[in-house]
């Protein structure tokens, strides 16, 4: 059975996502003190508690987010599951691909816990407030969405493709004007929905160039390995085994396309089978039902999902 390991973002986090793995594992309460810990922050009683919205903010948001994925894995490490063994390929959306680079061994948990902090807090300040913003266009496929793009009048504003994320769902980004006009000319050209989505900056778009550099500078400090599973980047869709090819990619993600919908289909095409979510939510295992309807998924989130799944290795 060959099988993938994915890793959700933004956008997945909930209040009391993981509690259950925590009370559950001894393990998993590890991995959140560690982080705790390395970020100097009680990140465990904001991901219990929240508020939600706090939660929500970018630099809290991503590193919760792997928390809580890594918990999941750490626990099924413990119980005799090999990610290198059972495993051949590992993705992530976004902040996700950190979480599948410290599954990979590529960073530690503390280093990711610190790029993801990092991460968190230049792509908030990338952008001044109000003026850059991000929308979910449903029912049109990409070239739809790439021809109207085009054909906006920008005025030197600018409005790009950021999440390809499966058949009939596209993420735009960009300023905010400039994604109003697209949201328009989407529901003309016969869109089921438009929806704005509830983050603070236009992320995988140009405008998060600052961000970029700020990654860039933290990513050189950092030493990492070779990853122990190939991971599939955003940026190219394609598995990468080399660290510094890696590293590359993850300055480039921050202003590029998520190139989620490929990345699915090449699993596909290697022969992956089974495609397993790790972490808070279900949205990846959703997407992906749209996109390789044959590919049997699962979702961890609980310990009765381990149990499911432990059993048909």
């Amino acid at each position: 059975m060959s099988c993938a390991f994915v890793f959700p973002g933004q956008g997945s986090q909930t209040v009391g996502m993981g509690r259950e793995i925590y009370d559950a594992f001894p393990e998993a309460r590890e991995v959140f003190q560690e982080v705790d810990d390395t970020l100097g922050q009680n990140l465990t009683r904001l991901i219990f508690e929240g508020p939600q919205e706090t939660l929500t903010l970018t630099e809290n948001a991503q590193p919760a987010l792997m928390t809580v994925s890594l918990a999941i894995l750490r626990v099924l490490q413990n119980s005799n599951f090999n990610l290198e063994t059972h495993v051949q390929y590992l993705a992530g959306h976004s902040l996700g691909e950190y979480s599948a680079l410290c599954a990979a061994k590529t960073f530690s948990l503390k280093e990711t816990a610190k790029l993801l902090q990092i991460r968190g807090r230049a792509m908030q300040k990338a952008v001044p407030l109000g003026e850059g913003s991000m929308a979910a266009l449903l029912g049109l496929d990409l070239e739809t969405v790439d021809d109207l793009l085009k054909k906006l009048p920008l005025n030197n504003e600018l409005c790009v493709i950021a999440n390809d994320n499966s058949v009939g769902q596209v993420v735009i980004s960009g300023h905010t004007k400039a994604i109003e006009a697209a949201l328009t000319e989407a529901t003309n050209r016969g869109a089921k929905r438009c929806i704005l989505l509830p983050v603070s900056a236009p992320f995988h778009s140009p405008l998060m160039e600052k961000a970029a550099l700020v990654m860039k500078e933290a990513l050189s400090q950092v030493s990492g390995k070779n990853p122990i599973v190939p991971v599939f980047s955003n940026v190219t869709a394609e598995p990468v085994t080399d660290f510094e090819r890696i590293r590359a990619l993850l300055y480039e993600q921050i202003t590029h396309r998520v190139r989620w919908r490929e990345t699915i289909l090449n699993m596909d095409a290697l022969g992956v089978q089974t495609l397993v979510e790790v972490g808070a939510g279900k949205v990846l295992t959703g997407l992906t039902k749209r996109i390789s309807p044959d590919l049997i998924t699962f979702s961890l989130n609980i310990p009765q999902d381990l149990d499911v799944f432990l059993k048909t290795l």
